[in-house]
């Protein structure tokens, strides 16, 4: 499971995985925030999750924690029914992912085209962008405590003026000038690393001689001190009897799947980006199981839930992290910070953490699209645009792939609808030959069938399928139809060139067609080898 490593390599790991915790703790404390559960519930499911996947999943130097997906998911639950079914729906999404995992379906995302995966990636960076804007906005103080409470937060905020906003800028843009330039001078240390350090000392020891303050991961969070996780399920209300009910299920069951799915597609599409930049290849199917166990386990210590991290894997990965180690240090550095060192975490400056993220965001988003827009089919462009706007205006990053899927999937059928031709000769018998070449499915039916014309056609007819694959239900039904027509029309019909598979299903007609072994084409399937 670990490899042997250099000194180097155990030093970067070791250091990409310091690196990734301190960026972990604003990103599970917001979740949190936004599921409507306690910071430490955020922080126990990045460090549990983070743990376990790394340990367990198929691949390595990819970083799971809380996310805004489960976050988004869960909240209703939350507010519906309290935090004590939370835990029960996150352990039911654990074992709906084992069994996917088990079942080898992790192998379907190789059908997500690459224009859903570069709209997932840009709109994904558009996200990780805007959800660092509310760190330049301060409380409100003519908003009364009143209104907040009947409108929200975000009635209570306004954007930063003045000085204000010109400091948290200069941090912002200090913190992004040390990550793209200290890897010109040296590469021993991870630039994240060094500019966190180093805005975080400026800030504690420097500014305050001007008596200069600027706001930090206690203003965010409060303290985020806490203990061990330990186990607690189900929680009070909740007993152990209760838990197995009907009613119980019914309640916790449609959140379990939706969770479960927006986690193994956040975490497959996430896995699918870390493979393409590290040049090798990770275990879908293993990464669904190790994304069940740690669902499992989280939700019974107390934790909400998560998966892959696009944005910390990307940190992970450019910080030299590329072995299960670094997932594991940042796990384990997580719950040093929680458990012994909360107050200097605490005093992380937040411009800092937004500038890290403002990064991942530059680096994340595919500028290449930019560029070659034009040199692209439309059709691909199309399918970028839609994943990328639902990804940013639904926050829904498995919605957004869904719909690529599918609109992906209708676009290559129009496309392919018309692409079924036909070669037409008439040999010396008198026998008419219809060589066909394209796919017969249910798109190109109505084509195929405008082909023939049973009423004019010569009593001897041949249909040659050696350069056609018929691919569904509505392929064999249509060739069951033309062999109807040719019937009534007291011709002669012989099919040629019949895959095994179609023989087989075209049983109505069997004996109109004729069987050449030698030369009739044969399909294969892919195994499961790659899932």
């Amino acid at each position: 499971m670990f490899p042997k490593m250099s000194a180097q390599t155990l030093k970067d790991e070791s250091l990409s995985g310091l690196t990734v915790a301190l960026a972990l703790v604003p990103e599970a404390v917001a979740f949190a925030l936004i599921a409507g559960v306690p910071p430490l519930t955020g922080l126990y499911a990045a460090i549990l999750i983070g743990f376990l996947t790394s340990l367990l999943g198929g691949r390595p130097g990819m970083i799971s924690g809380a996310t805004g997906a489960m976050a988004v998911v869960v909240v209703a639950l939350v507010q519906q029914h309290g935090v004590a079914y939370l835990f029960p729906a996150v352990v039911l999404a654990g074992m709906i992912q084992i069994a996917v995992g088990l079942a080898r379906l992790g192998k379907l995302i190789r059908l997500v085209p690459y224009s859903v995966m570069l709209g997932f990636v840009n709109g994904l960076a558009i996200v990780i962008f805007m959800a660092q804007l509310p760190a330049f906005q301060v409380a409100d103080p003519t908003a009364t405590a009143e209104a907040v409470a009947g409108h929200g937060p975000a009635i209570g905020r306004q954007w930063m003026t003045g000085f204000p906003l010109a400091l948290m800028v200069s941090l912002v843009g200090l913190t992004m000038a040390i990550i793209y330039g200290l890897p010109r001078l040296t590469k021993a240390v991870p630039s994240t690393l060094v500019a966190i350090v180093s805005i975080s000392l400026l800030t504690a020891f420097v500014l305050p001689l001007w008596e200069i303050s600027t706001s930090t991961v206690y203003d965010l969070a409060g303290s985020i001190k806490g203990g061990f996780p330990t186990f607690e399920f189900p929680v009070s209300p909740m007993t152990w009897q209760s838990l197995f009910t009907l009613e119980t299920l019914n309640i916790i069951f449609p959140y379990a799947v939706i969770l479960a799915g927006v986690g193994l597609i956040e975490s497959l599409m996430t896995m699918t980006l870390i493979d393409e930049i590290t040049e090798t290849r990770g275990q879908g199917n293993r990464e669904c199981i190790g994304q069940g166990v740690a669902n499992m386990v989280t939700g019974m210590f107390g934790g909400m839930g998560g998966c892959a991290m696009i944005g910390q894997s990307l940190i992970n990965v450019n910080s030299g992290g590329r072995t299960r180690l670094s997932g594991i240090v940042a796990a384990v550095c997580l719950l040093m910070f929680v458990m012994f060192l909360s107050p200097l975490i605490e005093q992380i400056p937040m411009a800092a953490l937004v500038g890290v993220m403002f990064c991942v965001s530059i680096g994340t988003f595919e500028w290449a699209t930019v560029h070659t827009w034009r040199k692209v089919p439309a059709s691909d462009v199309l399918v970028m645009v839609i994943v990328t706007a639902v990804t940013v205006f639904a926050h829904n990053l498995a919605l957004a792939v869904l719909i690529g899927v599918i609109v992906s999937a209708l676009l290559f059928a129009w496309q392919h609808a018309t692409h079924i031709g036909v070669e037409i000769k008439t040999d010396e018998n008198g026998t008419k030959r219809y060589q066909l070449h394209g796919p017969l499915f249910f798109a190109s039916v109505s084509s195929f069938r405008d082909l023939f014309n049973p009423a004019t056609d010569p009593d001897t007819v041949v249909i040659d399928f050696y350069y056609t694959r018929v691919y569904d239900q509505s392929g064999l039904e249509a060739i069951h139809a033309l062999a109807e027509r040719y019937r009534k029309a007291g011709k002669h019909l012989r099919l040629e060139h019949l895959s095994s598979e179609c023989r087989t299903l075209l049983d109505r007609v069997r004996d109109i067609i004729v069987i050449n072994v030698s030369e009739d084409p044969h399909y294969h399937v892919s195994t499961d080898r790659l899932g």
